[in-house]
């Protein structure tokens, strides 16, 4: 199965967007599933189900993190190539959903009693996220060379 497909199986199975994606790309980067499951687990819905930054999207920006982030507080360079590598997903994302806020892409806010209820009504969640989920995994393949 590809990483594209674990990670969407992953998000179908019942796990949060956040680790769905970090969870499947983790490892190949040296962090084990459990870790990365349990790490990002409170950036699920929009961050914590805030609404906001949609998890598929920090769960990337984790995933690039770990792959290209300094360890050393001199190593400017590798901060900026980490920004810069970021700022190339959120740009990926943003041209193929108009967002990366969850509010927007789902065109409800979760983090309310009646957003929640809409969004499970219209079953957003299993009709709209698997694609954010399935985008985030695809942009980071490419622009991370990863598999």
């Amino acid at each position: 199965m590809s990483k594209v497909k674990e990670a969407v199986s992953c998000f179908t199975e019942g796990f949060l967007c956040s680790q769905a994606i970090f969870s499947t790309y983790a490892p190949e980067i040296g962090l084990d599933r459990e870790t990365a499951l349990k790490i990002s687990c409170s950036f699920g819905g929009g961050m914590a189900r805030m609404g906001e930054t949609c998890g598929a999207v920090t769960g990337a920006l984790m995933v690039i993190g770990l792959k290209s982030g300094n360890t050393n507080v001199d190593d400017k360079q590798g901060k900026e190539r980490t920004y810069g590598v970021a700022w190339d997903f959120v740009s990926r994302f943003t041209q193929c959903n108009d967002s990366i806020k969850c509010k927007d892409l789902l065109c409800c806010d979760i983090s309310t009693t009646e957003g929640a209820k809409i969004a499970n009504e219209k079953q957003l969640f299993t009709t709209l996220c698997p694609k954010f989920v399935e985008d985030a995994a695809l942009i980071i393949e490419q622009i991370l060379d990863i598999k």
